[in-house]
């Protein structure tokens, strides 16, 4: 064989192979007929997983009429790699290397948490592969859901006179707003303020809670703390906006849906208006007794809005 053909059989059987290789290192599952709409599930972080969601959800959808496929980002969870850089031009990749394994050319894409901003900024790179862009209690405007997290977490210092707390909130507000420890230092306040949790637990909630924590799923809820340090190490997009990405998203003719916990404590009424403004009122909904995990705080309502929207 002529040496200039051997290299382009290489070359050949490197643009078919690398794909492959790299979803071979990625924790991936699929639920449902392949011959049904795919959808593909992007989870929270940097450092989450999709158990929760894979546990709870997932099947659940999949039993709609759905091709469902859940994975974990390079690094995070169950796809652990020492040497992911944690970038969003890598969890481009990765997802790219999912749509290859499974041989989809679109799908439609449910972002939840840190997922929605993965979500959005794909989809503004690759908008021919997204038939549909759900956000689920997805970050969109960063700097403001930190403030609105301070906000709330400063109200109630005040009306339990913590002084802790309101002395952590004046460390936190110094801190570089550009720096992994200052969303730790937000995040960290919100979770202690119970900002993530449903305001009245009910029993359809605590049932699939409990199975959650009693079944193997909650022993694969793997989180690298590492994760958020590395992303603010490499990554440039670090505090962003993505309003004016999901109009333009819009603008190119991807249907664009969000739905999001009334009770979600990091995300302020302003914001929450304007994201209903960008995807309009027929594609977004408010769950009420609901916040930041809509998928277990309360499914059936979640499954309802997005089986709608994907049909």
């Amino acid at each position: 064989m002529p040496a200039n053909m051997k290299t382009i059989v290489t070359l050949f059987l490197l643009l078919f192979t690398v794909p492959s290789a790299m979803a071979k290192q990625l924790y991936s599952k699929a639920y449902g007929n392949p011959k049904d709409k795919p959808v593909i599930f992007l989870h929270g972080g940097p450092g989450g997983n999709a158990t929760l969601f894979e546990a709870s959800t997932a099947a659940q959808l999949a039993g709609s009429g759905f091709y469902v496929i859940v994975y974990d980002r390079r690094g995070e969870g169950r796809s652990a790699d020492p040497a992911a850089t944690f970038t969003y031009q890598e969890a481009f990749k990765d997802l790219n290397s999912i749509y290859h394994q499974y041989g989809l050319r679109q799908a439609a894409l449910i972002g939840h948490s840190f997922g929605g901003l993965v979500a959005t900024l794909y989809t503004q790179q690759y908008p021919d592969k997204v038939s549909k862009l759900v956000l689920a209690g997805a970050l969109f405007s960063q700097q403001e859901t930190y403030d609105e997290i301070q906000r709330v977490v400063k109200s109630k210092a005040r009306h339990n006179s913590d002084t802790a707390t309101l002395l952590r909130l004046t460390e936190v507000a110094a801190m570089d707003h550009q720096s992994a420890a200052y969303r730790k230092g937000c995040y960290d306040l919100a979770g202690k303020a119970g900002l993530f949790d449903m305001p009245q637990p009910t029993e359809a909630s605590r049932t699939l809670r409990q199975a959650y924590e009693a079944g193997p799923f909650f022993k694969q809820n793997i989180r690298n703390s590492n994760a958020p340090i590395m992303f603010f190490k490499n990554e440039i997009l670090r505090n962003i906006d993505t309003k004016p990405l999901l109009k333009e998203i819009k603008q190119k003719g991807v249907p664009l849906y969000a739905v999001y916990g009334k009770q979600d404590g990091i995300f302020s009424i302003r914001q929450l208006s304007d994201m209903k403004e960008i995807v309009g009122p027929d594609a977004f909904c408010l769950i009420d007794n609901c916040s930041h995990y809509l998928f277990v705080d309360q499914q059936k309502n979640f499954l309802r809005y997005i089986k709608r929207w994907l049909q």
